[in-house]
């Protein structure tokens, strides 16, 4: 049960923007931007950084619907998500990829925990500023989402079959939920 008084059966941060509109339609267009605007990094990476982020935080809701987002980017058979939840350096993704999910790891923790040779590293797989810049954004912002939704204590479904429709919404875009 949330803490706060939002619409019952709402899942996670949907009903946190339900609750204060004026402040989650400014959530809502910056995760638009991150994860659906203009980007080198594919939507699919980019729901993949978020979900990971999420994960690594241990929030199920969010890590549980930006996973169901990335899988349907990322299309049907395709078990990318699943192995770099299960594990990222073990997962066959490409070089480039892993260096920014370990740079988005440790932003995770702290920024100050991403050093001079991560971002070289990053380089070095052929990372772009704009891709470093937009990794480390989605990872301290989807920290913020997390914490957020965690810390407030949000409605997070248990079935996994719930977070497939969620994330076909997801992929779509980010839309501001109507208020009741």
């Amino acid at each position: 049960m949330a803490h706060i008084n939002v619409p019952k059966g709402v899942p996670g941060i949907r009903s946190l923007v339900m609750f204060r509109p004026e402040t989650g339609k400014h959530l809502y267009e910056l995760a638009e931007v991150l994860l659906r605007g203009e980007s080198p990094l594919s939507q699919a990476n980019r729901e993949l950084i978020a979900a990971y982020v999420s994960s690594r935080n241990n929030c199920m809701f969010c890590m549980s619907s930006h996973a169901a987002a990335a899988r349907c980017l990322y299309g049907e058979g395709d078990t990318t998500v699943d192995d770099v939840l299960k594990d990222m350096q073990q997962a066959n993704i490409s070089p480039k990829m892993k260096a920014l999910l370990n740079i988005a790891g440790k932003v995770q923790i702290s920024g100050k925990e991403v050093k001079t040779q991560d971002i070289e590293a990053a380089r070095a797989e052929g990372a772009t500023d704009k891709e470093l810049h937009d990794t480390v954004l989605i990872a301290a912002s989807f920290s913020m989402f997390n914490r957020y939704v965690d810390g407030l204590a949000s409605f997070t479904p248990t079935d996994p079959e719930a977070y497939k429709e969620m994330g076909k919404r997801m992929a779509q875009g980010y839309v501001l939920p109507q208020t009741q």
